[in-house]
């Protein structure tokens, strides 16, 4: 097994996402070597170009095209390989081009014995996870999903525009699968301590129910609606690619809602979803045994159903 480089991150696939956690990570500071690896190397060879040009303007990074022996030492290795969601495709109708490409990423991955953290990002993320811990030989809890936090981070938002509140102020979780059977864990909300209703309530907002709805739906849809204005997004999930890999980096045991291996959530076992999570530099320590209400841990139940039919049909 390699000997970690702390200063080495891999990102496998150089498309939009791809290219889009490149950038960000090489502004985050928090590496100083980046190997690039794509199927189309001279796709990864031009963006490492394009990156690289402007390090002067940066901070000093080794950034270039490579292989997977390249990943070997890697501390985190960022995979977005897949084919890219198309307008009115769910993130489920992914799964079989996807899967197939990860069936053929995961044994290269395996044959180096990487000692590193694996984020997956490719979609359907959740799918993709699962795909990633059963076929890279890494062991689960250093296999980490994006999962929902940038959908936690879209409902932050989309709260903190409804109460006109700084959105960092907002506690709260999307959890189960990222994509349409995804749900908001509104029973811990809570602005600062304050719970949700007094919150909206103190800023003169009454009608509970029907804002809920409103918001929820706005945070399912949200990349859908991207995708039908500028057909991918990128620049969000970015955002939380470098969110992620500085938990992992600096060790910070953070609380974020990433998809990992459930062993019996509410009833809920042997399949990656998205629940708080302890993120340290081993991957996930610890699930967070969130108080979600009768209603919320059936949704929960319900969505891991959802992906476990998908998991049945076509990885097993």
């Amino acid at each position: 097994m390699s000997e970690v480089n702390l200063r080495k991150v891999a990102v496998v696939g150089c498309g939009f996402v791809g290219s889009a956690s490149a950038f960000a990570l090489m502004q985050s500071g928090l590496f100083s070597e980046m190997v690039l690896i794509d199927v189309d190397h001279e796709r990864a060879e031009g963006e490492a170009l394009d990156i690289g040009h402007g390090m002067p303007l940066a901070k000093p990074m080794q950034i270039y095209a490579g292989d997977y022996d390249d990943a070997a030492d890697a501390a985190i290795t960022v995979v977005t390989a897949g084919a890219n969601q198309k307008p009115g495709e769910t993130r489920l109708d992914l799964v079989k081009k996807n899967v197939t490409i990860f069936k053929s990423i995961m044994p290269e991955i395996a044959k180096r014995n990487c000692a590193g953290v694996m984020l997956v990002v490719a979609n359907p993320v959740d799918i993709l996870t699962y795909t990633a811990i059963k076929y890279s030989c890494m062991k689960p809890e250093r296999i980490i999903g994006s999962g929902t936090v940038l959908d936690t981070a879209r409902l932050k938002y989309l709260l903190g525009e409804h109460l006109s509140v700084d959105s960092r102020s907002i506690h709260t979780y999307i959890i189960g699968e990222h994509g349409d059977s995804e749900f908001a864990a509104w029973s811990i909300t809570n602005v600062s301590g304050v719970p949700l209703h007094d919150f909206c309530e103190m800023r003169g907002h009454h009608n509970h129910d029907e804002a809920m709805k409103e918001i929820e739906d706005g945070v399912r849809n949200s990349a859908y609606e991207i995708i039908r204005r500028k057909h991918a997004t990128y620049y969000g999930i970015a955002m939380s690619v470098k969110r992620i890999c500085e938990a992992v980096i600096r060790d910070e045991k953070s609380v974020l809602p990433v998809s990992s291996l459930m062993a019996d959530v509410y009833g809920v076992k042997d399949v990656a979803l998205s629940m708080p999570a302890i993120v340290g530099k081993d991957g996930v320590e610890d699930l967070i045994p969130l108080r979600l209400s009768d209603e919320e841990q059936e949704k929960l139940r319900r969505s891991a159903e959802v992906l476990r039919g998908v998991i049945e049909s076509i990885i097993i």
